[in-house]
């Protein structure tokens, strides 16, 4: 308890941080890639009309256009150059990975070390280029159709050079991202991907507040109702520190060995299971499955008049399936705890973990090595991930509500709660790593100073 206390004592003092020269260049360096990704999400994509495209883009609010726009900073209002933002390399990183646990090539690759790794990298580049590419051609093609109906062009000039423009761009805007992330995490502080969404969502965060408090300000919300946005959003802050944090820990013997001084001796270990082990996937991947036909009906339907039968079904989608409603409540909870169990099942294998304790010669008290361990893994992995999958929806489900019956804007979710909270914990305790790895090491040069003068 005294070297926790001793760790966690050096990690918060600022006299470490002061000397820390290291910590610090690797601080600057994250700083400075996050604002190069500020600036180019306010460059245009050639080609486009931005006040049109504005125009435009607020009828058709309330869709999957929102998440990512919320994960690119608004690049997607703007159609910037980074108008799709890194999330084509985060869902191909997804892909990859999940594609790495149901095939046995890839898995074996993942076996192989470093070298299984490269190669893994190098197919999430060409999935990110391919992703790239469809995307930004269906954006193109909508671009020069986009408001069509409402006697506006969002494209100075339609055609196949704007489209081949426009992908171009994308793509280099796109893997420009990706490299910066990637330097960010080589060289900076925290998870680059992770951190450019954090930027993106939090660089709204101001405008939010802003709005929310000149709501209250004229009336259009009551002042009790911003101070609970505000407690209720505290405590899922807080909610979500401490459910991300909780493990499950599954004890693991070894046999008895023999020590250089002749004591047998049993080691112990606990093999940590994560309550919430599918993170911030779930919500990400409900939210965008159920936007998606609304989505569809937003941009192909703006001018039905219900007579029609496409019409009666835009109409009709459209009222079902809008934030706040019950069925969107339902299937969004649904979606989420089907995702939880999926993807837990993705990243963690029962059995291949009961076959690296029995190699190794470790096993659970109580348990038979092999099918039995199997089992129990399988047992607790399940009881923990009802638990996390609770956890998940509620947080998700609070903030939805809260959107649909005081106004809140959408991209307070609880989805871009979940990553602002998660990457920030992991980005604070980096940061605590770095300064705890600094002590020692001054502590270890100054030990070898001693011990020369002597």
């Amino acid at each position: 308890m005294a070297s926790r206390a001793d760790q966690m004592a050096a990690s918060l003092s600022l006299a470490n941080f002061s000397q820390a020269t290291e910590l610090k260049k690797r601080l600057w360096f994250t700083l400075w890639v996050l604002v190069v990704f500020r600036f180019l999400s306010f460059v245009p994509l050639p080609g486009v009309d931005p006040t049109v495209l504005a125009q435009l883009y607020a009828q058709t609010q309330g869709g999957i256009l929102d998440i990512f726009n919320t994960f690119s900073g608004g690049s997607l209002e703007r159609m910037s150059l980074i108008a799709l933002g890194i999330m084509p390399y985060i869902t191909a990183s997804i892909v990859v990975q999940m594609a790495s646990s149901l095939s046995p090539k890839l898995a074996a690759l993942k076996k192989e070390g470093e070298a299984g790794r490269k190669k893994l990298n190098q197919y999430t580049r060409y999935g990110t280029v391919g992703l790239t590419a469809v995307q930004g051609y269906f954006i193109a093609v909508g671009l020069e159709g986009y408001g069509a109906q409402s006697g506006l062009q969002a494209v100075v000039e339609p055609g196949m050079l704007f489209r081949l423009t426009a992908v171009i761009s994308l793509i280099g805007g796109t893997m420009f991202l990706m490299w910066l992330g990637e330097q960010v995490t080589s060289r900076g502080v925290g998870n680059g991907a992770s951190l450019i969404i954090t930027a993106g969502i939090v660089a709204q965060l101001p405008v939010t507040i802003s709005n929310l408090f000149e709501s209250g300000r004229t009336g259009a919300i009551s002042g009790m109702l911003i101070l609970g946005t505000i407690v209720i959003g505290l405590g899922l802050v807080y909610v979500i520190c401490f459910m991300e944090q909780a493990q499950r820990r599954v004890l693991i013997q070894y046999p008895k060995r023999q020590t250089r001084q002749g004591i047998m001796q049993a080691d112990r270990s606990h093999l940590p299971l994560k309550i919430n082990m599918a993170n911030v996937i779930p919500p990400i991947f409900a939210s965008s499955l159920l936007l998606l036909p609304l989505t569809i009906t937003q941009f192909s339907g703006n001018n039905v008049n219900g007579e029609s039968l496409w019409g009666e079904m835009v109409l009709t989608i459209n009222q079902y399936l809008s934030h706040g409603t019950p069925l969107y409540m339902g299937l969004y909870g649904v979606l989420v705890i089907f995702f939880c169990f999926f993807y837990t099942a993705v990243v963690f294998n029962p059995e291949e973990t009961a076959d690296n304790l029995k190699r190794n010669g470790g096993f659970i008290p109580g348990i038979r090595p092999g099918k039995n361990t199997e089992m129990y893994l399988d047992y607790v992995l399940t009881r923990i991930t009802v638990v996390g999958a609770i956890y998940l929806t509620l947080v998700c489900l609070i903030p939805e509500y809260m959107i649909a019956k005081a106004g809140i804007p959408f991209y307070l979710g609880g989805t871009s709660l979940l990553i602002v909270v998660n990457v920030t914990v992991d980005t604070v305790t980096q940061i605590q790593s770095h300064l705890i790895a600094h002590q020692y090491r001054d502590l270890i040069t100054k030990a070898k100073l001693k011990g020369r003068t002597r």
